[in-house]
């Protein structure tokens, strides 16, 4: 597929046809418009689809997952209702592969296992239900394993089995290991904008009518604080920050 850019040469596009668009995601963008009214990912992607073309009226462009406004990587929309009626059956069936990369504090023993815990949300937090489970929790499970480590931190990659509210950040933090940056979850320092060290890597769907696997990978940011050589020289900026002033004229 011939490469895309998302209004900015330094912004790709993962994937596009007639029934899907997957972008990448930058950290500290909203996927959606909150009470704050700052920018959001799919109020932009509305705006690049009617640009690129050439609609007129309103763009439909479904939303079915979501990745929290610290949180780089991969967004995956849909441009039909049907699209977005079968891929958010693949969300709730569990039937979505979704792949992250975190930065930790410390070293995770055992290097590679599965966690599975009872979370209830509280406002803007996630905690763990420590005795039974009750009425209000949601089961979350993910599985894990330790890419490498240095300087008192790991690389993991987590195969997220559910999708329940901070689960990476919550589970992770109650191991002792809380992502880099993540001051809610109890990680030491900030990063230099607000970003929290975790990156949705890859989703792996069913396309919705060519019946097929779509593979859709996240670059690696070029100030990820673990370098993977050659990635590198393709990356992506890390911080909406860094986009922001390029698309002036498109945020509202």
């Amino acid at each position: 597929m011939q490469e895309t850019y998302f209004f900015h040469a330094q912004w790709p596009v993962i994937y596009h046809d007639n029934h899907l668009l997957a972008v990448y995601k930058p950290a500290g963008l909203l996927i959606q418009k909150d009470a704050t009214n700052d920018s959001s990912l799919l109020d932009l992607c509305k705006q690049w689809i009617k640009f690129r073309h050439k609609k007129p009226g309103e763009v439909f462009l479904g939303l079915v997952h979501r990745l929290d406004r610290p949180v780089a990587g991969v967004v995956l929309f849909c441009r039909t209702s049907k699209a977005a009626g079968r891929i958010s059956a693949q969300f709730r069936k569990q039937e979505a592969t979704k792949i992250y990369w975190a930065i930790v504090e410390g070293s995770l023993s055992p290097p590679q296992g599965k966690l599975c815990h009872h979370l209830i949300r509280r406002r803007e937090l996630s905690t763990i239900v420590q005795d039974q489970p009750c009425g209000a929790s949601k089961e979350a499970r993910l599985q894990y394993r330790v890419l490498d480590t240095a300087n008192q931190t790991s690389l993991v990659e987590i195969l997220l089995e559910t999708g329940r509210h901070h689960q990476i950040r919550c589970q992770l933090a109650h191991m002792g290991h809380p992502i880099l940056g993540d001051l809610r979850y109890g990680a030491r320092h900030a990063l230099p904008q607000r970003q929290i060290a975790l990156l949705a890597k890859c989703l792996i769907v069913t396309h919705p009518t060519l019946k097929i696997p779509l593979h859709l990978q996240s670059p690696l940011p070029r100030e990820w604080p673990w370098r993977q050589g050659s990635e590198e020289a393709k990356s992506v900026p890390w911080s909406w920050s860094e986009l922001k002033p390029a698309l002036k004229e498109h945020i509202n």
